[in-house]
């Protein structure tokens, strides 16, 4: 039955690395596809921590869980403050800041 859940896991993982080579471009949906990523990976941790009937595996992933989250709510924040002052958040137009 886990096998299930870790071809889940699996095919959620790689539809987040397709997802960042294609719509790299993108910002806002490179960010939703990071998400993807860290939820597939806490769907492994979740997975391996029923299986071997151990707690830290659940411990890891509300950590896990709470990094993505702020690192979500920042990069969101970072980008509506570029649109309002730039007008677009491609990632064309962000290449300026470089310097």
């Amino acid at each position: 039955m886990i096998k299930v859940y870790l071809i889940l896991s699996g095919i959620l993982f790689i539809i987040g690395v397709v997802g960042l080579f294609i719509w790299r471009k993108h910002i806002l949906l490179a960010l939703i596809l990071l998400e993807l990523l860290l939820l597939a990976t806490n769907f492994n941790l979740i997975m391996f921590s029923v299986q071997l009937d151990d707690i830290v595996g659940q411990i890891y992933n509300i950590i896990v869980l709470t990094v993505g989250a702020g690192e979500t709510a920042i990069g969101i924040a970072i980008l509506i403050v570029y649109y309002r002052l730039r007008g677009a958040i491609s990632a064309d137009s962000i290449k300026v800041l470089k310097g």
